[in-house]
């Protein structure tokens, strides 16, 4: 018996990385499917060597997970790396608010990263970190293309599996080809390690970066439902309003029209982002209209 992670399964196949080693075609054991259990690209695993020289086996045992998001369908997440570009296609905030309060709700650490630093200058680059520097996350700049932050990068993802998401566009296939050399990422070609499918991202894998380290390739992952965030919970996902709970007048205050509210104070003291406060006010009146829907 061998221990590795899931690092793709499709179509009833798993391939399973193990350090040192490299990755196993598997088939899982007919108990988990007897027991209703589905085996997720993250999963540590056991699995029994059936031909070492055709590197194939059989999932014979999950281990314990850490944790499980739903989409995408995946287990044992340390951290999200949230990747948007300064340029082509230009930044969107209110995706990016989308972003980190689903990862808040799945209590998932998150860096932020902005690809193609070398096309704007250092005042717009600015006004990003000056609206987000409250929201608790790192913040790192990178140019993909010219090496730049990579490195700094590379030491945040050291010995964590970390999921990758962000629009079409901004550098995603780029960056992956750059942290590491075993899998090349192109669109529409085969996986010259996994050699099954297409990398046109309809199913979630998870790159080697280094021993403990995986970089996790999702597909839908800009497509967050965020019907599953409860409108009145949604506050506790912006961590600049934390100072502020519990010093407004009403108990149970959601920041938006209630007189004596110290969040909307240190809004006005120019405290908090004005961006990121009517973010937060779209995403409330949608998960409002949600809930109206559903009831």
């Amino acid at each position: 018996m061998k221990q590795g992670k899931i690092i793709k399964g499709i179509a009833g196949f798993y391939y399973i990385h193990i350090a040192g080693s490299g990755i196993y075609e598997c088939r899982a054991k007919g108990v988990f499917r007897k027991d209703n259990i589905k085996p997720l690209v993250g999963d540590d695993v056991m699995i029994e060597i059936l031909d070492e020289k055709e590197r194939k086996g059989s999932l014979a045992e999950i281990l314990p997970r850490r944790n499980a998001l739903i989409r995408p369908a995946s287990a044992n997440v340390d951290q999200a790396l949230i990747l948007f570009s300064y340029r082509s296609p230009d930044p969107k905030p209110m995706l990016l608010d989308r972003f980190l309060a689903a990862m808040g709700r799945a209590g998932i650490p998150v860096i932020i990263a902005f690809n193609k630093c070398d096309l704007v200058p250092e005042q717009e680059r600015q006004w990003f970190f000056d609206n987000y520097r409250g929201a608790g996350c790192p913040i790192f700049e990178l140019s993909v293309a010219r090496q730049i932050g990579l490195s700094a990068l590379r030491e945040v993802l050291k010995g964590k599996t970390t999921v990758l998401a962000g629009p079409s566009g901004v550098g995603k296939s780029s960056l992956t080809n750059a942290l590491q050399d075993e899998i090349v990422m192109e669109t529409g070609e085969i996986s010259r390690k996994l050699m099954r499918g297409k990398n046109t991202t309809r199913h979630a894998q998870i790159i080697p970066l280094g021993e403990d380290s995986y970089l996790m390739d999702t597909p839908g992952f800009t497509a967050f439902e965020m019907g599953q965030i409860a409108r009145d919970e949604l506050r506790f996902y912006y961590p600049e309003f934390a100072p502020y709970e519990g010093r407004c007048y009403y108990p149970g205050c959601v920041h938006l029209h209630e007189p004596d509210c110290a969040v909307k104070e240190a809004l006005a003291q120019g405290k908090i982002s004005d961006l990121r406060y009517r973010n937060y006010e779209a995403l409330y009146q949608e998960l409002a209209d949600i809930e109206k829907r559903r009831y």
